[in-house]
């Protein structure tokens, strides 16, 4: 049983949806975020990312941060340019470019069910980043980005989010990027809730930090509330629920700061003993078991010649899972890739140019493209109650940040 719940949302107000709405915290670098909010005082970039406020070199306190992020939500409410919605809603919410589209919910979803494992997860999260991430939800009371959950998707949900896009939409702009963003608002939710009751499971497809986050935002608020019930408002987290049929993963390929000691015929010596190796001009993989590499100005095909995994298993057939178990810890020396400075992920929007400029460049020795994971086998790992190797996936299009806003 899914259990999902209306909202009253802080949103921009329509004509300062596009100026608002921003890339998720977390994909942007700071020398990016730097140029993205130097000429948009309305950027929700201020609130999600404020330390890009600063002076480059000033290096400022978390408390001082918070502080920005604080005084820059206020002053879009102070401004008119965020408003609160005067009824609790749910949101359709659609993505499209000429070659993709989905359309999905916007919603409040259950804590508990995620602590009882009901929202499954793939992916582990960063004490770090879980740190930073609920201190900045409970400085400012409020959750301000979408965790993107993914279900198998039904018939009766389908037809109750096409009968709400017949309506006036609320939103309907084309981002930087060419993605046409587009909502409407539902003020009658309960078809909508006793469908998604009929759905076994959600699932995490992005924004693993901002689940767990928003749980220990909810048991901080809960310690300090002598009268907490379990209906307040940071019992629940906002996401956007897409049908996983409609989704879209592109590779998220790794890049590497050295060889581990080893000269470059001796790595490309140890790599034969579980691939084919091959110099190629098509750099992005066609297949899973194929990887690209880029070693000293040149491209190579590896193609997976070991035969001996379990087929069946699908955390072990994931591409990510193979270059771990037989290239990047035996040979080159990284055992824990979550943890190991060494190598770097470069989210497949960015494409093999991004790989080949960062090798160039001199900051990394070695690039691999990967083959996408498929939606299928993130499925079946979730439903497994296993975790996938860091950054198995990559979700394009980004869901924005600051069109969607839920006061705790």
């Amino acid at each position: 049983m899914a259990i999902i719940k209306p909202f009253r949302a802080l949103h921009p107000i329509p004509e300062k949806a596009e100026q608002v709405s921003c890339v998720p915290y977390d994909v942007a670098y700071e020398s990016e975020v730097r140029d993205f909010i130097k000429n948009n005082p309305n950027s929700f970039l201020h609130v999600t990312r404020p330390e890009a406020e600063f002076v480059e070199s000033s290096n400022p306190s978390s408390d001082k941060v918070l502080e920005r992020a604080k005084h820059n939500l206020r002053k879009l409410i102070r401004d008119g340019i965020l408003r609160v919605e005067s009824e609790p809603c749910f949101y359709v919410y659609r993505l499209a470019s000429e070659s993709h589209r989905q359309t999905g919910i916007v919603a409040c979803c259950s804590l508990d069910e995620y602590d009882q494992g009901l929202i499954k997860k793939h992916e582990k999260t960063r004490p770090d980043k879980v740190e930073d991430r609920t201190a900045h939800m409970l400085s400012l009371k409020a959750q301000t980005g979408l965790i993107f959950l993914a279900y198998r998707g039904t018939e009766e949900i389908r037809r109750l989010i096409d009968q709400a896009t017949a309506d006036e939409t609320l939103y309907n702009f084309e981002d930087a990027n060419r993605i046409q963003q587009t909502v409407w608002r539902l003020s009658k939710t309960d078809d909508l809730k006793r469908a998604f009751a009929a759905v076994s499971a959600l699932y995490i497809a992005d924004g693993h930090h901002r689940a767990e986050s928003a749980s220990l935002a909810r048991k901080s608020l809960q310690n300090i509330n002598p009268n907490h019930d379990g209906t307040e408002a940071y019992n629940f987290v906002i996401a956007g629920i897409f049908p996983a049929e409609d989704l879209r993963i592109l590779a998220y390929n790794r890049v590497i700061r050295d060889l581990n000691g080893l000269r470059e015929s001796e790595f490309l010596t140890k790599l034969q003993d579980n691939f084919a190796i091959s110099e190629t001009e098509i750099i992005e993989p066609q297949c899973h078991g194929e990887f690209g590499m880029y070693l000293c100005g040149k491209w190579y095909k590896l193609q997976f010649a070991v035969n001996s995994f379990r087929e069946w298993d699908p955390l072990e057939r994931l591409d990510v899972s193979i270059l771990q178990r037989y290239v990047f810890g035996p040979i080159l020396g990284i055992n824990d890739p979550s943890t190991d400075e060494r190598i770097g992920f470069v989210g497949g929007g960015r494409g093999t140019d991004e790989l080949e400029k960062m090798v160039d460049g001199g900051d990394f020795k070695i690039a691999f493209s990967l083959y996408p994971t498929r939606m299928e086998d993130l499925l079946a790992v979730s439903d497994m109650g296993e975790i996938m190797p860091p950054k198995s996936t990559w979700f394009e299009p980004k869901l924005k940040d600051g069109l969607f806003i839920h006061l705790i």
